[in-house]
């Protein structure tokens, strides 16, 4: 019989040793080769992709049992060859939650209540083995395109309604027609790889898990509209990923897949270009400005993309999951993908990054339309701290902040703009009573400050005094008139960018006036923020830690904080050993 050990290569699990952990099992295997074939067993380790289950790095998943071990290190490797040969299962090292140990990966609630499409591969093939990918079901969507005409893919992609995953979410099928409307005889595809919101990395999972897929929905796409060379616009700081594409990329071209005649139907190169990590860049006009070798700031439009883009020519940008998608709904028809949406303006599934105070940090994929509450709880497991949760902020640098009152909403396109929020690249931060939507806020728009390529006025300049008036609502310097400037402020920057970098800053701000306000009136008011209590010990760290000596206090006496000096930093919060300040 033979058992297939897969273990997470992808650049989570390597930092936390899981080559380590390949290596232990490829000799432990070696090591006991005349056992296994005494009795029958052919065992082999492979490499895989990122299951999506950050929080328990590194993962191992053996076959054909399904058995998932988890927060394996290289001393465990022994043990699991040992449990594949004598047909047990290592107690320990399964995954718990809530008291309850789960065996198979596939009875995990992070896994079970998912909806993997795109992440359907990850975990269970090999990222660069082409006869996986085969295998799994890879390149029927191209060969169905081929037989077919390029209005008849584009319909396709229209009646499926797969809106970008990237932030703007326009219709696929609509961008890809401009393009193959153009004139001109070249033409260009961009896969927009440039992941820049803090905390997401579903880009980069999915180029180190199944680089495959991309490139194929990228293949389709150049049918489709006519495109006859692409690039792949890919951070510098995700150096496995930009490997694993340009091995991927070398092994279509010598399978015939890309190049010159690919199923004798066309001719297609890709090339990857290496970006700085600018945030800007993400806007589609300030990536090809950097592919071009400029600087990354973005153009006025019109004219758009599809008109006069890359060096002058036609151009067609999209994001990495928009191309993975694209051979599913060609394989599996378009039904088939509005049947995973809500019946609303998009279908199909929605990746999402879980981070911040969440259990079960990673990479989730579900229907769109799920709930906020079925995603942070059912599958994330809820808050590590215990504590309530405040909120969650979605859509990056670039979304808003939504209240707990709020999450039985429904991500999708037209409910997060309900609320003044986006989905953005699908990340998702959560955060507990304990955090401060101020000091949120703070952190981005200092981000985005940093991130603004300066070419406009609203945006460069409004960032900063959305920032700095904000920093002054904290520091109690304030009076209600600046809370009505910085609204006021916010909007005009909104309504006057020239980016969509520009344009969504003030979502954090807005929103969280929206439905936060409360927290940026009490520092107008002068109602105290933190108090110490009956558990003071006396040990006067936070006398010491203050940096406005706003504490009163000898060492082993109770303290008191004083309040006309107080700036709500909550460095005392935050340095207590003894719980013995609250937050109001």
């Amino acid at each position: 019989m033979k058992h297939i050990i897969r273990v997470c290569t992808c650049t989570g699990c390597q930092a936390n040793g899981s080559l380590e952990v390949f290596e232990g099992l490829c000799r432990a295997v070696s090591g006991r080769k005349k056992e296994c074939e005494g009795k029958g067993i052919e065992i082999e380790v492979k490499e895989t992709g990122c299951t999506g289950l950050s929080e328990t790095v590194p993962n191992v998943l053996v076959e054909p049992s399904g058995i998932l071990y988890v927060n394996v290190n290289e001393d465990k490797a022994e043990r699991i060859v040992d449990s594949v040969i004598n047909n047990y299962v290592i107690d320990e090292m399964l995954f718990e939650l809530d008291g309850k140990k789960y065996g198979k990966l596939t009875d995990v609630p992070f896994f079970a209540l998912q909806e993997r499409v795109l992440l359907a591969r990850c975990g269970y093939t090999t990222p660069l083995s082409l006869s996986d990918y085969i295998e799994s079901g890879g390149f029927e969507g191209l060969k169905a395109a081929v037989s077919m005409k390029q209005d008849e893919i584009i319909d396709i992609l229209k009646r499926a309604k797969l809106r970008g995953r990237g932030g703007a979410g326009f219709l696929t099928g609509i961008k890809w027609r401009f393009l193959k409307n153009a004139k001109g005889n070249e033409k260009f595809l961009i896969c927009n790889a440039d992941e820049g919101d803090p905390g997401a990395f579903m880009d980069r999972s999915l180029l180190e898990s199944d680089p495959f897929a991309v490139l194929e929905g990228m293949l389709i796409g150049a049918y489709a509209t006519g495109a006859t060379r692409s690039f792949i616009y890919i951070r510098e700081e995700y150096p496995l990923a930009i490997d694993k594409v340009k091995t991927a990329i070398d092994i279509l071209k010598e399978n015939g897949y890309l190049g010159n005649n690919v199923l004798e139907k066309f001719s297609f190169d890709i090339e990857i270009r290496k970006g700085a990590g600018a945030f800007v860049c993400g806007e589609e006009t300030a990536l090809m400005n950097s592919v071009e070798g400029k600087r990354g700031q973005p153009r006025i439009k019109p004219p758009f993309p599809a008109e006069r883009g890359i060096f002058g020519k036609p151009t067609n940008i999209n994001n990495v999951k928009t191309y993975a998608f694209v051979p599913l709904i060609l394989r599996n028809g378009p039904e088939w993908f509005l049947d995973k949406g809500n019946g609303k303006s998009s279908g199909g599934t929605l990746l999402i990054c879980l981070t911040g105070k969440i259990r079960l940090n990673g990479v989730v994929e579900v229907k769109m339309g799920t709930a906020l509450r079925k995603v942070i709880y059912d599958i994330g497991g809820g808050l590590k701290s215990g504590k309530r949760l405040k909120g969650v902020q979605t859509g990056g640098p670039s979304g808003g902040c939504i209240p707990e009152a709020l999450i039985d909403t429904e991500i999708d396109y037209e409910s997060m703009q309900e609320l003044g929020s986006i989905i953005g690249s699908g990340g998702i931060i959560c955060i507990d009573e304990d955090d401060s939507i101020i000091d949120l806020c703070i952190f981005f728009l200092d981000f985005l400050e940093k991130e603004s390529c300066g070419q406009c006025t609203p945006c460069r300049e409004g960032i900063i005094q959305m920032k700095d008036l904000i920093i002054k609502i904290k520091e109690r310097k304030a009076s209600e008139q600046d809370i009505a400037m910085l609204e006021k402020l916010a909007v005009y920057v909104r309504d006057n960018s020239l980016c969509g970098l520009g344009q969504t800053s003030p979502n954090v701000v807005l929103s969280s006036l929206k439905y936060f306000r409360d927290e940026f009136e009490r520092r107008i008011s002068g109602k105290p923020v933190f108090k110490i209590n009956e558990k003071c010990t006396g040990c006067h760290l936070c006398f010491l830690k203050c940096p406005v000596k706003a504490i009163n206090g000898s060492p082993k006496e109770i303290h008191e904080i004083i309040q006309e000096k107080c700036i709500g930093c909550g460095i005392c919060y935050d340095v207590c050993k003894f719980q013995a300040i609250d937050k109001e």
